[in-house]
């Protein structure tokens, strides 16, 4: 991922020291558990561990002659662990190192990702609830519908996010194993319990059954669950971006002093953050379509995924760690207006409220057909002249005969239509 939106705690998980250390540690691991088991001198592992070095410079340059990345790393390691380096991946595989520590760094970096949104949720709940009595226009087809509450729009991004934290619980549950197999999955060089033992120390559980590598369902799982959590990103970006349209303007997203937004028009306040979050979404998406790819690998296994996920599990993790904190920000500064809430609500002449007439006419005795002819009626006189849909049904004939003046003016009570938005924010905690 390009600097500009890397984070330092996540891309410091992707480096090339980071993960050649994932790759000591699960080294360490096996051979520890090797010690433990008798198959190796009890004293080896400590030895090792005084001497081990590696230096990513110099495995470089090994395996730009071996072209093999693991190869090149052992190699280096055993210049620096003397002759106890020879028990160093005792009857492992390459994927027993990669896989394992892939999946390390991938907990690590579900962490980062689970306390993104951790420090999320209560923004959105702030929110929320601040603004659960402002009332709005809601808008279905992006046509007016009914009103409803600015604070129940973000009630419902905030109940998303909180199945998004679950989700990512799960995904870094389902990627917490190791394998310590051998090649094609068959312990035939190494006991199964070591690889228990193991995976233990490095906090894994083992995997139940792998051939030469871990079955990368477990990835497609994690990576379509970051894209889960990139589209809800994406919704919320998507709908700030259009109630900051100027014929709009309910919202607006930060902007903060000294800011520009245009470079030929200086009166310009474009929602560039939220802009960036949506085109972000399609990267994450982008993302989970090639892990879905890599499940199916050749026989026991080939290495098609290798490079996919050298790029794919990097970019994903530091980029929705960059789209969580940037969406904090965004929700915590939000700019909004309740006067033009209203205006816009007040620009259908009171349309939105023909559900409500035409359930009054139905209790009327009326059928539910002639009562939606009536309704419908005026509405469309009301869309086509510009007037009022109230002052319509005041001099309609057929509904002054079913419905009394007091009777249409409740009608158009906001208050009915919101009187069980406390029960709805009532879930909030429980």
């Amino acid at each position: 991922m390009i600097e500009r939106y890397t984070l330092p705690a996540m891309g410091g998980l992707w480096t090339e020291q980071a993960k050649y250390e994932r790759w000591l540690a699960v080294e360490m691991a096996a051979t520890e558990a090797q010690a433990e088991m008798g198959y190796i001198p009890v004293d080896v592992p400590e030895k090792i561990k005084e001497k081990a070095v590696f230096d990513v410079a110099r495995i470089e340059e090994i395996e730009a002659e071996v072209h093999h990345d693991v190869l090149a790393f052992l190699t280096n390691l055993s210049e620096s662990t003397g002759p106890e380096g020879r028990f160093v991946h005792h009857g492992m595989t390459s994927s027993d190192v990669v896989d394992t520590a892939l999946s390390i760094g991938m907990q690590d970096a579900a962490d980062i990702l689970i306390k993104d949104v951790e420090i999320l949720l209560p923004v959105l709940k702030a929110q929320a609830i601040k603004y659960k009595d402002t009332v709005t226009i809601g808008r279905t087809h992006g046509i007016h519908a009914e009103p409803t509450t600015f604070g129940l729009k973000i009630l419902l991004w905030y109940f998303e996010m909180e199945r998004n934290l679950e989700r990512l619980k799960d995904a870094r549950e389902i990627v917490s194993v190791g394998k310590f197999s051998g090649a094609v999955g068959t312990y035939s060089n190494i006991d199964p319990e070591v690889e228990r033992l193991a995976c233990a120390k490095l906090g894994l559980s083992p995997s139940p059954a792998s051939n030469q590598v871990i079955q990368r369902d477990r990835h497609a799982q994690y990576m379509s669950t970051l894209a889960i959590v990139g589209a809800t990103i994406e919704k919320i970006s998507t709908e700030i971006r259009h109630l900051q349209r100027t014929e709009v303007l309910e919202v607006e997203e930060p902007f903060a002093v000294g800011q520009k937004g245009s470079s030929a028009m200086p009166h310009k306040r474009n929602p560039i953050i939220t802009e960036r979050l949506t085109g972000m979404a399609r990267l994450m998406r982008g993302f989970a379509t090639a892990a879905l790819e890599d499940v199916a690998l050749w026989h026991e296994r080939d290495i098609s995924h290798s490079s996919v996920e050298r790029v794919i599990v990097p970019d994903a993790t530091i980029l929705l760690d960059y789209m969580l904190q940037k969406l904090t920000g965004v929700i915590k500064g939000l700019q909004v207006y309740p006067e033009n809430m209203q205006d816009n609500l007040d620009k259908s002449q009171g349309l939105v409220f023909s559900q409500r007439v035409l359930l009054t006419l139905i209790g009327k005795g009326l059928s539910r057909e002639k009562a939606y002819l009536l309704v419908q009626r005026n509405a469309m006189a009301s869309w086509k002249e510009k007037r009022s849909f109230k002052d319509l049904l005041l001099n309609d004939d057929e509904v002054k005969g079913c419905l009394s003046e007091q009777e249409i003016d409740s009608c158009f009570e906001v208050a009915r239509y919101l009187e069980n938005i406390d029960k709805i924010f009532a879930r909030v905690d429980g």
